[in-house]
């Protein structure tokens, strides 16, 4: 036998109760929006080009675009589109670009615990380590936003063998981390059972255009073409659909444009879905549907 996680079990998605969403949709349809600080100087870091010594201004700089430029105007589509979102942001936002996360609270966005800072990991911390970064983002956005998140979503999908468990124990309801599958699945924990919300590693423009150099118009497609398949899949299973984006990188103009039109296109069937925020799925599955979860 192979080493295992032992956090759920194998259960085929043919095999699973059937449920609907709210109002009776069959697909769930959120926005996960990347907030994120970086170290000038030192640490990690996605890449326009390939990174020279320290200092990186050309790195830096254009990650910084994202805060100061794409994230409004990401803002002002979202308002347009009549779209919610759910903000993945680094506890470190609130002391670079508080104007940014005011605006989004103004929206009523959901604000997704993601760290301190996407210039570290926390999958390389001892556990006293990594519960301390869990505590200091959690207080961070409690004292902000005036109540605790309950999603969780790790900078660079980094985790330790006991994040879940540190997760659970910190009063988290839900993780972004684990992608292996299209419903939200109970996972095991020492301390109860932590939600997994689906969250993309596919429809997520990381990947797409740092990762494989996909165009602006490829990733858009990408994001159509998944959500018109699993909404024709969804009537067989409900299904959850994320969107991932950074503003750095959807937020450049030329991409913007793209992913305005992909976005359109999600809205124009709003009432065919749930347009939602994943702290809501998380919420409907704890509340309504616990039983029926994998």
């Amino acid at each position: 036998m192979l080493p295992d996680h032992d956090r759920y079990d194998y259960v085929p998605i043919t095999q699973r109760a059937d449920y609907n969403w709210p109002n009776g949709a069959r697909l769930a349809v959120y926005i996960g929006l990347n907030l994120e600080h970086f170290a000038f100087g030192e640490g990690l870091g996605a890449e326009l080009a390939p990174g020279g010594p320290q200092p990186d201004v050309l790195n830096y700089a254009w990650r910084d675009y994202g805060n100061r430029v794409g994230a409004w105007r990401m803002r002002d589509m979202f308002d347009a589109l009549d779209l919610p979102a759910s903000v993945l942001a680094n506890s470190a936002m609130y002391g670079y670009a508080p104007e940014l996360m005011a605006a989004f609270q103004a929206r009523g966005d959901e604000v997704v615990g993601h760290g301190r800072s996407n210039a570290e990991r926390q999958s390389i911390l001892d556990e006293a380590a990594e519960t301390q970064l869990i505590a200091e983002a959690t207080d961070a956005i409690t004292r902000a936003e005036g109540k605790t998140p309950k999603g969780w979503l790790s900078p660079w999908i980094a985790e330790s063998r006991v994040t879940p468990d540190l997760l659970a124990e910190a009063g988290y309801g839900y993780t972004l981390n684990w992608c292996m599958d299209d419903q939200p699945v109970w996972m095991r924990t020492r301390a109860g059972r932590l939600l997994a919300v689906p969250y993309p590693q596919e429809v997520n423009d990381i990947p797409s255009i740092v990762a494989r150099k996909d165009g602006a118009a490829q990733f858009a497609d990408m994001i159509i073409d998944n959500f018109d398949e699993m909404l024709e899949q969804s009537r067989h299973q409900p299904l959850v659909m994320g969107i991932a984006l950074h503003p750095y990188l959807v937020g450049q103009p030329y991409r913007l444009r793209h992913l305005r039109r992909a976005l359109t296109h999600i809205a124009a069937h709003r009432d065919r879905i749930w347009l939602t925020r994943a702290g809501d799925i998380h919420a409907y599955c704890r509340d309504e549907i616990p039983d029926l979860i994998a």
